[in-house]
């Protein structure tokens, strides 16, 4: 049958030394080939789908992370960032403003161009200036100053005390372009990448539904790359991409495996593909168009709270491949509280129905619920499905549901023309800031209206200042407490990962982070399948 392998990080240090007591082996010179349901275009709002100043999107990112280096860099397990195409960095300073680095010697571009602080200098001061809406630039807008101070070291001064800096720095908005290549205006609008990134981008053929990734000669970093050759392949559906595992024409696939798939890999009696199962940090969310005529009246958002079965929706939607969630900081995430369950407890129709006839609501209250049919899994139809049925049986809400696909979605969403939309978040950096400043902070990834100046002004900064990240839960809970009382978005669940693979592919336990980087480098081909 097919084998399941439960990846904690400690449980995947055993599972790697009992591999390697087997004698089981990497085979370098041959190439992997990985499904995915992803897929990539040049549209109005994607127009540079490969460019760091351009993209904010997990898919577009796991291609970026292979293939740009940054700074720093997430490592295999932890969380803290450690160095890759730096030698060294540090805050120089007790407040956290003043942040230094010394880049390796020897860096290069894969079209041969020698890589400089310079270039790091340009990256950053590129993303900023282009300011692209639906880029990442938010997460490095609280820089104030960047300069190369030689051609190995680079200094950074920040606006406010920021101990996540770090962590930003390890992420696709902080990933160092050669500055003879990228303009500084605008973008590199194809799927061409110039990076220093433990892979090249041999090809990528939208309408052959396939990218080649070969490894970099050139790369100096901190990365141990396991294969010489990966293969993405594109599938349009998560039941077109197992198939193709299960007839060998792929190694292995990860996003995006539906609850069905999971229980079907486990049930059946194929002992050639292993499924991986890991803790996850994804969540997925409702976002509220608070300048809404109705979603603009928390009495509204109040009363969803109090209807909606999060257990409900992971058991008869998720099949428990996922966890209900009861705050924007997910479990597993230091500063985690479950602030939604200890202000609205157990759903129910009547305390809501309470709220709504206080605040003087027309009952049913009518809605529309938005989501994207083609970027999170064909599953989140039927999740909209069910949150309607739970709305609409409660006798409250009278609700309609729309699809739309991804390309149109994130702008119109940005432009507010949605009551309550649907969102996912796969974290930037496993810090519960990730998951509270970039929904909250001005210029928000949402674009949201929203404002509470005790988490903008008082407990971002605060929480920021704090290099202990542990001593940051209390700033953090009255952050989500904050939420669940106002709840200007209303969390859902908390995912769970899930990696199928041929059972000759080594490294699948560490392929992907703390933050779902998909870590092609891990990957290997063993010499014997045991």
């Amino acid at each position: 049958m097919i084998r399941k392998t439960i990846a904690l990080p400690a449980a995947a240090a055993l599972l790697t030394s009992l591999l390697a007591g087997c004698g089981v082996e990497p085979a370098d010179g041959e190439g992997i080939v990985v499904g995915t349901t992803d897929s990539f275009a040049v549209t109005d709002s994607t127009p540079a789908p490969f460019d760091p100043a351009a993209s904010y999107d997990v898919s577009a990112w796991n291609v970026m992370r292979n293939t740009f280096q940054t700074l720093l860099r997430i490592p295999r397990s932890g969380t803290r960032p450690v160095t890759d195409a730096a030698e060294r960095c540090g805050f120089v300073d007790k407040q956290n403003v003043h942040y230094t680095c010394t880049l390796r010697k020897g860096l290069t571009f894969s079209n041969g161009h020698k890589l400089d602080a310079r270039d790091v200098e340009y990256s950053v001061r590129r993303i900023l200036n282009i300011r692209y809406a639906n880029g990442p630039v938010s997460l490095l807008s609280g820089i104030k100053k960047v300069k190369a101070t030689s051609s190995h070291d680079i200094e950074f001064r920040l606006k406010k005390s920021d101990a996540t800096f770090p962590y930003k720095l390890a992420t696709p908005a902080a990933a160092i372009v050669d500055s003879e290549t990228y303009p500084d205006d605008g973008f590199i609008k194809s799927f061409k990448i110039t990076g220093s990134g433990p892979y090249l981008l041999e090809s990528l053929d939208d309408k052959a539904g396939k990218a080649v990734f070969t490894r970099n000669p050139d790369y100096k970093g901190g990365l141990k790359i396991r294969n010489e050759r990966i293969e993405l392949r594109f599938y349009p559906s998560s039941k077109a991409m197992e198939k193709a595992l299960r007839d060998g024409d792929i190694d292995l696939m990860n996003r995006t495996i539906s609850p069905k798939q999971v229980a079907d890999l486990e049930a059946a009696g194929d002992d050639r593909v292993d499924l991986v199962e890991q803790p996850g940090q994804e969540i997925r969310y409702l976002v509220f168009n608070t300048e809404d005529e109705t979603m603009g009246r928390r009495s509204v958002r109040r009363a969803m709270a109090e209807v909606i079965d999060r257990k409900e929706l992971v058991r008869d939607v998720y099949s428990r491949t996922a966890e209900p969630l009861y705050s924007l900081v997910p479990s597993g995430v230091t500063g985690h509280r479950n602030s939604f369950f200890n202000e609205y407890g157990e759903p129910g129709k009547g305390a809501a129905r309470d709220i709504l006839e206080e605040a003087g609501v027309e009952i049913p209250v009518k809605m529309e619920l938005a989501y994207t049919t083609d970027h999170y899994g064909s599953v989140t139809e039927k999740e909209f499905d069910n949150l309607e049925k739970q709305l609409d049986d409660s006798g409250l809400f009278e609700v309609k549901t729309k699809g739309v696909p991804w390309a149109k979605y994130r702008t119109a969403a940005l432009e507010g023309k949605y009551e309550v939309y649907g969102y996912g978040w796969f974290p930037d950096f496993p810090d519960a800031d990730n998951y509270i400043a970039p929904f909250f902070e001005k210029n928000n990834f949402l674009g949201s209206s929203y404002t509470n100046p005790e988490i903008r002004d008082q407990l971002i900064p605060l929480t920021r200042r704090v290099a202990d990240r542990v001593r940051t839960a209390d700033g953090f809970g009255r952050a989500q407490d904050i939420v669940a009382e106002e709840v200007p978005v209303l969390p859902l669940w908390q995912g769970k990962q899930f990696i199928a693979a041929r059972d000759d592919i080594t490294g699948v336990e560490w392929a992907l982070n703390s933050s779902s980087v998909l870590q092609l480098w891990e990957l290997g081909r063993s010499t014997d399948a045991g």
